[in-house]
């Protein structure tokens, strides 16, 4: 069976059927159309001082520290100090047994006093007295060859004139060989004593009277070993033993720390260290320490660490109650550069492209409009950025809203209505 066909006068019906169905539809899609307009908060950029801030955790270090060992070994005789006394440097701490040591050094004493008497005699008495001697026989043998050449010479004038027989002159001539033999011996005599032999005696005694004062010194140190003092000035952290325990020799019996002021070592990269100067003023955040503590760059390091390649810095701090205590884990603060009139918005306010290859801002336009505006950053904090390029102080920097918001949308300064503490409130009044 074939559809009858529309009559021409059921058309126009048909026509005004569909119109009065679609048009609700289009009034409909207009009233539900989404607006494009986004509420954010954005500021101005403005001038101001910014400071980098160098942050890295440490341990809290001793300004100096002494664990001090004995040179030798024997039992504790006494402990003058407990853990937790204040001492200073010098202060004897402990005293270990040494009777037999104290006899070694009488007798090391006894011996190096004979010593210095023995020295005493050769250089005042002996090598003066052999001197003395030599010199005396030296001037006697010299008068008598003068005797016996006067002698000689007479006899020959007599012998030449024919007065004394020749058998007078030779035996003066003899005697003059005879007392010229004595005075070449006795001559040879203090020449061997000046330049030998008193020599090698006074060297002798020295050496002698050095080696018992060394032998004497030895037993000295040995002594004064058993008696242990503080080579600084601090507080007693630890002490392994009680009296009566046998201390061993290169076994620390005390330790010692300075603790007026305490060292944080930390480890920074390079670039960072460059940016640093002795004087610089950093702050140390300890648990249980409501405000952070004041300290100062100290030292840093010439050289790199081989193993992490980052530099060493130190930073003191002043503790002079001793109210931080050393290998406390802390966290630092250092203030590296400083830029002065620098442009400065809020750390929120900048992005990362998704590259990670530029830095940018949203900024909103006379059009009310957001527009992307990249920036060439230079010092940053938790806080602030300083702005080198990209954005001027007459700008508007979106702060907040800015994330994920398109180049081009439509912007407004302000809190959303659905946003606003009582906008719930007034919709339940409606």
């Amino acid at each position: 069976m074939k559809p009858t066909p529309l009559t021409r006068s059921a058309l126009p019906a048909l026509a005004f059927f569909i119109v009065a169905i679609l048009l609700p539809l289009g009034c409909n899609k207009q009233e539900v159309a989404p607006t494009s307009e986004v509420y954010v908060k954005a500021v101005h950029p403005t001038p101001g001082s910014i400071s980098e801030q160098i942050t890295a955790d440490a341990t809290l270090a001793p300004l100096a520290q002494a664990a001090i060992s004995p040179k030798v070994t024997a039992p504790v005789k006494k402990f003058y100090v407990q853990r937790g006394a204040h001492v200073k440097a010098g202060q004897l701490l402990v005293t270990l047994e040494n009777n037999d040591l104290q006899a070694a050094a009488l007798d090391n004493k006894g011996a190096y006093t004979a010593a210095q008497g023995a020295y005493a005699t050769e250089t005042r008495a002996q090598v003066p007295a052999n001197l003395i001697k030599a010199q005396t026989d030296l001037a006697q043998a010299k008068a008598n060859l003068n005797l016996n050449q006067s002698i000689v010479s007479a006899r020959s004038q007599l012998f030449a004139q024919g007065a004394i027989p020749g058998r007078d002159l030779d035996t003066a001539k003899a005697a003059l060989v005879q007392a010229q033999a004595a005075y070449d011996i006795a001559k040879q005599s203090l020449d061997a004593i000046e330049q030998v032999a008193g020599k090698a005696a006074l060297q002798s005694a020295q050496g002698q009277l050095a080696s018992a004062k060394g032998k004497y010194l030895g037993a000295e140190a040995q002594l004064s070993y058993t008696e242990i003092r503080s080579p600084i000035s601090g507080v007693v952290t630890d002490r392994p033993l009680f009296a009566g325990e046998t201390a061993a020799a290169g076994t620390p019996v005390i330790t010692v720390m300075d603790t007026s002021a305490l060292l944080a070592k930390l480890h920074i990269s390079q670039m960072q260290a460059q940016q640093l100067s002795l004087g610089a003023a950093a702050t140390v955040t300890i648990p249980g320490v409501a405000d952070p503590v004041p300290a100062k760059v100290s030292l840093i390091s010439p050289a790199l660490d081989p193993g992490s390649t980052t530099v060493e810095v130190w930073l003191r701090l002043e503790n002079p109650k001793g109210l931080f205590r050393a290998g406390t884990p802390v966290h630092t603060t250092i203030t590296g550069r400083t830029a002065t009139n620098a442009l400065i918005v809020p750390a929120d306010a900048i992005q990362t492209t998704q590259d990670n290859s530029s830095k940018f801002v949203m900024v909103i336009g006379p059009d009310g409009v957001a527009h992307k505006r990249t920036v060439t950053l230079g010092i940053q904090t938790s806080e602030s950025a300083q702005i080198l390029d990209g954005v001027s102080a007459s700008g508007m920097v979106i702060t907040t809203g800015a994330y994920a918001l398109d180049d081009g949308t439509k912007v407004k300064i302000g809190t959303a209505p659905e946003d606003k503490p009582n906008a719930g409130k007034d919709a339940d009044d409606k």
